[in-house]
């Protein structure tokens, strides 16, 4: 095995403490502005600063939050106090991780596919993130369904999954817990048998690749996509099928060394993310922990509520922490739907 720090074992678990789970606040600069574009807000690095210090300063969300994901621009920004947004995280005992791939961009002789790229100067700017307070990183590749076109091809897996083994690499050696993210996505009308067999694919690549290139893996994170009908699919799946067909796919894949899984919400609503982790976690013991990596599924309340007006504020924080503490539970298999009536 790689000689690797063994802190960093001791953080990938922190990052899935029972009862934890992080915060994905990673939106590029043009994901935000979508975001800030719903409630007619204009996305100037002040707004999204403002924005970013609601939800790092909302009381109480220690509790359910492990540790958030940042951007480059917000991993240098500061809270209204004047302290990094690293430290604030640290302070409350928040692990500050920071997203470092470059995007998702056409892959050549695959039409239509995507391969991340980012994997030029990684090295120089782990080395400087976690000299700015990060403790892990993200990777994030996208795996789109195409049964029509053959796609995904085998092709864009391997590639995506070479890509995402040597960045992790990179991040142990420089002393960064990698979150491994192969996404399989939700768009398009495919069945939830197309989507294990997808999903399946990928794991096996991408472990196959954790491998070759020695990355050990009791010092990284899974984020993967839950197995899920297609948006546009005419039969959508129940959270307990949903959970049958995640849990039964990770179970052929996932290696019982990886320490925890922390899914992405990948365009479900809040209410079907949260609803669709319980389910998982009240199927009984398992290798790994299930957690969650959710950015709209934990932020859609709050961004509706605050709207950008500094008289929203508390408000805002309110139904954040309401939608961290239902994560909460259903991180646990402690999640009922009536919880969601509670007022904020």
């Amino acid at each position: 095995m790689t000689t690797h720090n063994p802190e960093l074992e001791t953080i990938a678990r922190q990052l899935v403490a029972p009862g934890k789970g992080i915060l994905a606040a990673d939106e590029s600069s043009g994901t935000i502005k979508k975001r800030f574009d719903s409630i007619a807000l204009d996305s100037t690095e002040e707004n999204r600063r403002a924005y970013r210090d609601l939800l790092f300063t909302t009381p109480g969300v220690d509790q359910y939050l492990s540790g958030v994901i940042l951007y480059d621009e917000t991993l240098r920004q500061q809270a209204s106090d004047r302290r990094p947004f690293a430290q604030v995280l640290a302070q409350q005992g928040i692990l500050p991780g920071i997203k470092v791939d470059a995007g998702a961009k056409e892959l050549a002789a695959a039409a239509g596919e995507k391969i991340t790229e980012g994997l030029d100067g990684l090295r120089e700017r782990c080395a400087e993130y976690r000299k700015l307070g990060a403790r892990f990183t993200k990777w994030r590749a996208v795996i789109d369904i195409d049964v029509e076109n053959g796609v995904p091809s085998d092709l864009a897996i391997d590639a995506n999954a070479h890509a995402l083994a040597r960045y992790a690499a990179i991040a142990i050696e420089q002393d960064l817990v990698p979150i491994v993210e192969p996404e399989v996505l939700m768009d398009g009308g495919h069945s939830i048998e197309t989507c294990f067999s997808v999903t399946e694919r990928t794991l096996r690549s991408v472990f196959a690749e954790l491998a070759r290139q020695r990355v050990p893996l009791e010092a990284i994170l899974l984020k993967p996509n839950m197995v899920i009908p297609g948006k546009k699919h005419a039969t959508q799946a129940s959270p307990q099928q949903v959970a049958e067909a995640t849990v039964g796919c990770f179970r052929r894949t996932v290696p019982a060394a990886v320490p925890g899984i922390v899914f992405l919400s990948g365009g479900q609503s809040e209410e079907e993310a949260t609803a669709n982790l319980d389910a998982m976690n009240r199927l009984g013991a398992l290798p790994w922990q299930l957690s969650f990596s959710y950015g709209r599924a934990l932020q859609a309340s709050a961004l509706a509520v605050w709207k950008g007006k500094a008289a929203n504020l508390a408000a805002a924080q309110r139904a954040f922490q309401h939608r961290a503490q239902l994560t909460s539970a259903a991180r646990d298999g402690r999640y009922e739907a009536k919880m969601e009536k509670i007022a904020v």
